[in-house]
């Protein structure tokens, strides 16, 4: 089974509640979304917080997972262990079921972040046939590095003409006949993970084919056995994993790859003598062009009586325009409807995933214009105004006029802004992390943080990623992982929602760290910082590493560490949490760490209590196979021990490996 340095650790959670306080309106820690919660309540508008509430209590065959609606003969649920009751209508089992409900939710994260980096994709395609002539190649340098990773050959060809042969290998991923695996997967794990996925089958020839044939293999009549079903589902798992990939490899490409800058975070970045305007999201097509269009029309806010235009950001639109140029992130998923009722936003721009359709009734009451510009992203009473690539810098202007004509509408007696905000020092892509690594070993910049680690000044790194989740408080989860990783040497790297809660409660800042690092990250942290020159004014004590969908980041961390310390994946010190798992796409991503081999905590009960077979393959019997784990723990305190003995377990095991190897003149030992 997986294994803790504390013996007393299982597999199973703690008896916490698996929903805090149910019936607790104020579902959050975040003092700006604590105070804005009573502006909602004085204008009679409903949120998510309330939501919450009244949706208690949840159905418990649902919640075990023991729910099926694949057919229309039901939904069935299982209601007995033996027996009639113990079976649907076709037969199938509660483990089968089970299955079946878990891998469609990989196979729906799969397909939102894939359908994500295809657009991505296809952009670069049209700029390199120049059909979108508002986009450029920002970074021609990631350009060349994913160019030559992918094995195409760039001596004497232009950049466009790079450009077009990385975009077409990039869409073969999706649609690719043959049998060769996917190209964004191969060639960004280590080889003992390339071998892994051959030995066990799961690696995805094309992304479409892997999420078509999941669903296909769950349909009702098809697959019953649960254990060959969850295999197709880490198949579609690694499809997400190359979508992402691809996502952010091209997004570097055409925005620019991340650098160290300084922001601020919260509601208080809203400014009532400025147009608001709020980009939300996950995609960078629109928002990077309502950031340009914005620049270009201040002309015109202050004609309309305005100081400028102030754009924020919520959830993962933000993040990727935080972390290239440095604009501020208002709220995190949860609180998106609070950004209205402080009165101030013009508009809220939505491209796609983790919006709530709820936005438009918010704005019922207040100014705020929402508007939609994705074909598959339509919310009644929203203004829908399409954005095509190639005419995006017309329709991001577009956009803009939209919300400074709103301007005037703004009703005086509604504003309110809660004077809430941190210091965020953002903009750590892998590039940014070696390059400050580099400072002190330029010639095996990642050897600076393996060294910490075999030396034990730090104990490991942990990746805090996913959502929010109002089974919790908002944020709590998150925070308080944060805080005892930090006290026990842990460095942390964050994207999403999760580095939102950071960056709200101040944890992205410099003096966090004099405030929470215990003795060996502190000394880490501050050595690496009196290494570089910073203009930031100093290192954060979390790590902003940017959007849900540039996890892969870490994951390309993890693996240079791997191979700097001579091992797979399965033996680094590196582990994954995500506080408060919302949306399916955090079950595809955290299906595609456990198979990288990574221990992954997930705060919130995926929906499989309902058989302890799935439950067994999910957090015990992975590990034997592919060296990773699900932690499932709803005590955040206890998760974070866990967390740490995680890591304590692999540096001792790593250790007595090392140390077993130079004392018999021996290879290292790759068994995990």
């Amino acid at each position: 089974m997986p294994r803790f340095s504390d013996l007393d650790f299982t597999a199973r959670s703690s008896s916490v509640p698996r929903v805090e306080e149910p019936k607790n309106r104020e579902r959050t820690v975040d003092p700006a979304a604590l105070e804005m919660l009573k502006v909602a309540q004085e204008h009679g508008v409903y949120t998510a917080y309330d939501r919450a509430v009244a949706q208690q209590p949840q159905c418990q065959f649902g919640y075990k997972g023991i729910c099926c609606r694949i057919c229309i003969q039901g939904p069935c649920r299982i209601k007995a262990d033996d027996g009639p009751a113990s079976r649907g209508m076709c037969g199938a089992d509660a483990n089968t079921i089970v299955a079946r409900n878990l891998v469609r939710f990989i196979a729906g994260g799969t397909s939102s972040h894939s359908d994500h980096g295809r657009h991505i994709a296809r952009t670069l395609l049209h700029l390199a046939d120049g059909e979108a002539p508002d986009y450029k190649i920002a970074d021609p340098a990631k350009l060349q590095a994913v160019a030559k990773r992918i094995g195409i050959t760039t001596e004497g060809k232009t950049d466009i003409e790079i450009a077009k042969e990385v975009a077409i290998e990039a869409l073969d991923d999706y649609g690719r006949y043959g049998d060769q695996t996917c190209t964004f997967l191969t060639t960004t794990i280590t080889k003992g993970r390339q071998d892994k996925f051959k030995a066990t089958n799961v690696g995805p020839v094309a992304i479409d084919r892997s999420v078509v044939q999941l669903l296909a293999q769950t349909a009702m009549g098809v697959d019953s056995d649960p254990v060959n079903i969850i295999f197709g589902g880490l198949k579609a798992s690694l499809a997400d994993y190359t979508g992402m990939h691809i996502a952010t490899d091209i997004s570097d490409i055409l925005f620019g790859t991340p650098k160290p800058l300084v922001s601020e975070a919260n509601l208080g970045v809203l400014e009532e003598d400025k147009i608001n305007i709020a980009v939300h999201g996950h995609n960078p097509l629109v928002s990077e062009m309502v950031v340009s269009a914005a620049h270009k029309l201040e002309s015109e806010a202050i004609a309309a009586g305005a100081k400028g235009i102030n754009i924020v950001g919520l959830c993962c639109t933000g993040h990727e325009l935080l972390m290239r140029k440095g604009v501020y992130i208002a709220t995190n998923q949860s609180s998106q409807e609070l950004a209205i009722m402080t009165g101030v936003l013009d508009s809220m721009v939505l491209d796609i995933q983790c919006m709530m359709p709820s936005v438009t009734t918010a704005a019922e009451c207040f100014h705020t214009r929402i508007i939609t510009t994705n074909e598959i992203a339509k919310f009644p009473g929203a203004i829908h105004y399409p954005f095509d690539e190639t005419t995006a810098m017309e329709d991001a202007m577009a956009i803009v006029r939209l919300s400074i004509d709103n301007f005037k509408n703004r009703d005086l007696n509604k504003i309110h802004i809660p004077q809430h905000k941190n210091k965020v020092v953002a903009g750590f892509s892998l590039e940014a992390m070696l390059d400050l690594f580099a400072a002190i070993n330029p010639d095996r910049p990642i050897s600076v943080l393996t060294d910490a680690i075999l030396s034990g000044e730090i104990k490991g790194v942990c990746l805090l990623a996913g959502c929010n989740n109002l089974k919790q408080f908002q944020d709590k989860s998150h925070l308080t992982i944060m805080k005892e990783l930090a006290a026990n040497d842990v460095l942390m790297v964050a994207t999403g929602c999760s580095a939102g809660a950071a960056a709200k409660a101040g944890l992205m800042a410099p003096d966090a760290v004099d405030k929470y690092a215990g003795p060996g990250l502190k000394a880490f942290t501050k050595r690496v910082e009196a290494a570089n020159k910073l203009t930031t004014g100093g290192l954060p004590l979390v790590f902003h590493m940017g959007a849900c969908v540039d996890n892969t980041r870490a994951a390309d961390l993890v693996t240079a560490m791997a191979n700097e310390l001579g091992v797979d994946v399965p033996k680094v010190p590196f582990v994954a949490s995500a506080p408060e798992a919302t949306h399916e796409k955090s079950i595809s991503i955290g299906t595609w760490a456990v198979t990288m081999g990574l221990p992954v905590h997930v705060g919130t009960m995926p929906p499989l209590e309902g058989s302890d077979l799935v439950y067994g393959v999910a957090t015990q019997i992975a590990h034997d196979v592919f060296g990773g784990h699900f932690i499932l723990e709803m005590d955040s305190e206890v998760a974070a021990k866990k967390l740490i003995n995680a890591l304590e377990y692999r540096s001792w095991k790593l250790g007595v490996h090392r140390d077993a190897a130079e004392k018999y003149a021996t290879s290292l030992a790759q068994g995990y």
